[in-house]
């Protein structure tokens, strides 16, 4: 079967080439005219991710672009440690957790999706797609189209697959929290190298990590508590945006202001939206993955490692039943899962989405937790995905 992968990201090169694994034949349309190489901020993979990667053979190849990320220490802006703890446990083989940037993660996935045969298009951006039969029908903005026996929507936040599928598909839900961060350049930190210090600042949630390099990666959460438009967020970048950042973090008792000052270049702001849920994900030969399903705040520290888990659960069930069947399959091994994983992803981001009352509350409740035993989150990253397993109706 051919099938037609809406999205060239890191969602859909992985499923292109789990369906590759799996016998199929897959393309990739991506809605862009160029490659996203040098584009976008850092993530951490998760175990579970790098693992169920290694179902593909690209465990190796995350390891080698990325540095170890064990785990992490919680922190008040007034200095207080509260906690630390393993961002999962270790493979087998004592693989850990790995941040690696964005932008480096797709290009060794794209180049070597390349490598294995799989062709992606640029500058094809879909403008509606029809069942026709055994098999569906795409239209590109281009005036082109193409056909195959699946259409997979891998299309991110914003999917035009997702509209198709459904008219009716809810929007993303506004999280009150932005986004930024950046890469600092000669300033010492007294963490060890690769674990990463979340600090519950006075004013805002501040987060980094030293690289064994040298470098600190870090990233902030300014609370916004209306959606901002995209003339609010072009407004907030560039000098303005830094002098912001460091009048925030000006009254924690952190490195923050000189790991700020230490950046070059800051990145321009962006809004944080998850999907509680999403109704419909397949209708007839078209289904969708990834953030165009099940959108999660960065907060939840999965949403790389929920698409790549969606890929190759969908490239097992598409290798073990017909097309109806593995959808159905599909959508019932994930459902649960990834809107537990949005869940939790809302709870962390609403602790850092406070006023200043409401920041005395939380500090005052996460000290107390972190009095008691840490609350089990175990099954976000023990979560393992066997590919010999096979897959029953």
């Amino acid at each position: 079967m051919k099938a037609l992968i809406i999205g060239g990201g890191i969602a859909g090169t992985v499923t292109a080439m789990a369906l590759h694994k799996a016998g199929h034949e897959a393309e990739l349309f991506e809605a862009y005219d160029r490659t996203a190489e040098g584009v976008g901020a850092f993530l951490t993979l998760a175990v579970n991710g790098i693992d169920t990667l290694g179902a593909l053979g690209l465990k190796d190849l995350v390891n080698d672009i990325g540095f170890a990320t064990p785990g992490m220490t919680l922190s008040l802006g007034n200095g207080r440690e509260l906690a630390s703890f393993p961002l999962g446990v270790a493979l087998a083989d004592g693989t850990v957790s790995q941040t690696v940037k964005r932008s480096d993660l797709y290009v060794a996935l794209r180049d070597e999706a390349a490598r294995r045969g799989i062709v992606t298009h640029y500058g094809k951006r879909l403008t509606d797609a029809v069942n026709v039969g055994d098999g569906v029908r795409a239209q590109f903005e281009d005036g082109t189209e193409a056909e195959g026996g699946l259409l997979i929507g891998a299309d991110g936040l914003r999917s035009r697959v997702r509209e198709i599928i459904d008219a009716n598909a809810p929007e993303p839900r506004y999280v009150r929290l932005l986004n930024t961060g950046g890469y600092a350049e000669g300033v010492r930190v007294d963490d060890e190298p690769g674990v990463m210090r979340m600090i519950f600042g006075k004013r805002v949630f501040f987060a980094y990590v030293p690289h064994p390099n040298g470098q600190v990666w870090w990233f902030a959460n300014p609370a916004h508590q209306s959606e901002p438009t995209a003339a609010d967020l072009r407004a907030l970048a560039g000098d303005s945006w830094r002098a912001e950042m460091l009048r925030l973090v000006e009254p924690d008792n952190s490195p923050a202001t000189e790991i700020i000052n230490a950046t070059s270049e800051i990145y321009p702001p962006w809004s944080t939206y998850d999907f509680p849920t999403v109704p419909i994900w397949h209708r007839g030969r078209m289904l969708i993955v990834g953030d165009a399903a099940h959108a999660t705040s960065p907060a939840s520290g999965q949403g790389a490692s929920m698409a790549i888990e969606d890929a190759v659960t969908l490239g097992r069930c598409l290798r073990d039943l017909d097309v109806p069947s593995a959808l159905r399959a599909y959508e019932s091994l994930r459902r649960e899962r990834v809107e537990a994983v949005v869940a939790q992803g809302k709870r962390n981001g609403d602790d850092k989405a406070v006023g200043p009352v409401g920041r005395l509350i939380r500090d005052f409740f996460i000290k107390q937790a972190f009095k008691k035993p840490a609350p089990d989150r175990s099954w976000m990253w023990d979560h393992r995905i066997e590919w010999n397993e096979r897959v029953a109706v």
